[in-house]
């Protein structure tokens, strides 16, 4: 049997077309397995702007204790069956990083998939001078609400260890004082932050966690603080500005700081109270802040918001992987608003020119 030209050419395309269908039906089945793909987090990478890559690692000296997992961020925020609804509040970012609100995540999927890891994760607070006083109200409270059931250790830095009270802690959770001096400002005791950090995860807390989280001490926890919080770069949303619009921010906005973010500019306003992640990408963030923070000593500068102007330029250019809402950081001060269901963990009301020296 002969066919015409114009069958010819329609056999053709049949042909081709079924080659395709196949070519999309295999390119989705192996695009569907990486999404769940077991991966080395210490071959991610952090991209960052001109101006903060020559102060980042050009090799990374730690090496994530969080080896051959599956990820969990991917499991719990792309996968439809897991998200509760909620339509009054954002809940990803324009890069698709989740935000973290009360309704948008199942806990009892969170726990049994981050629990089977056996992770620890390490929290640093600073309690130096008057501020050693809402050490033990932090700690108790944790104790309670914060990452229930997994392994914490606790990492003090005070200049009155004498003072850090006795709280009975859960089986797997330590608590390790590293004294560190006192000043007489409080700026300049802001300003050390990020450089104690930097060091205490190169001296200790590298080899001991798998995730961090830096907090402020003058605060307490009131509710679950969980797994849901985990992720590669987290930063919270600032209680006072997540309604705002990016010309009401804080930045830090004179072009000699190296914490200069133009008016145009900017995603969110992050709270300095709180940030974490991964051990070596929270490490990254501090060494950038650190190397910028002293900079603009140099040259005789002081950023807006000390080290929480920094971290808002580092988070500009270097996107965290999930958001936590305000839940996560409020403030008594601020009265509760209809978005916020659940208070996590609030900064308390205080007489600062009590307790901070200089002010």
């Amino acid at each position: 049997m002969r066919f015409s030209s114009n069958a010819k050419q329609f056999v053709l395309l049949i042909i081709v077309g079924i080659f395709l269908l196949l070519g999309y039906v295999v390119f989705n089945h192996f695009n569907e397995r990486q999404n769940m793909v077991w991966f080395d987090t210490s071959k991610i990478h952090i991209p960052v702007d001109e101006d903060q890559r020559n102060t980042c690692l050009s090799k990374p000296i730690l090496r994530s204790r969080v080896q051959n997992i599956v990820s969990p961020e991917r499991l719990l925020y792309k996968q439809p069956s897991v998200l509760v609804g909620r339509t009054d509040v954002v809940a990803v970012t324009p890069w698709l990083a989740p935000i973290v609100w009360e309704g948008t995540f199942d806990p009892d999927l969170v726990d049994i998939i981050y629990k089977s890891m056996n992770l620890t994760i390490a929290t640093t607070v600073f309690a130096v001078g008057k501020y050693v006083r809402f050490l033990q109200d932090f700690l108790e409270t944790a104790e309670k609400h914060f990452m229930v059931d997994f392994n914490v250790r606790y990492y003090v830095f005070t200049d009155r260890p004498d003072d850090v009270p006795s709280v009975n802690m859960s089986q797997g959770r330590h608590l390790s004082v590293i004294q560190v001096p006192g000043s007489n400002s409080w700026q300049e005791i802001s300003a050390r932050k990020m450089k104690t950090i930097q060091t205490a995860i190169e001296r200790q807390i590298s080899r001991e966690a798998d995730y961090i989280f830096c907090l402020d001490v003058d605060s307490k926890f009131h509710a679950r603080w969980g797994a849901e919080s985990l992720g590669r770069l987290v930063a919270v949303i600032h209680p006072w500005f997540y309604q705002a619009t990016r010309d009401h921010f804080t930045y830090e906005r004179r072009p000699a700081s190296t914490a200069y973010i133009p008016m145009d500019e900017g995603d969110y306003y992050y709270t300095g109270a709180v940030f974490g992640g991964f051990v070596e990408d929270v490490y990254t963030l501090t060494k950038v802040c650190r190397n910028q923070l002293e900079e603009d000593a140099r040259n005789s500068i002081e950023a807006a918001w000390q080290e929480e102007s920094h971290l808002n330029r580092y988070l500009l250019y270097n996107k965290p992987s999930k958001l936590l809402s305000p839940e996560y950081q409020w403030d008594d001060k601020k009265t509760k608003t209809k978005e916020v269901k659940v208070i996590r963990f609030s900064t308390v009301i205080k007489n600062y020119a009590e307790i901070r020296p200089n002010v």
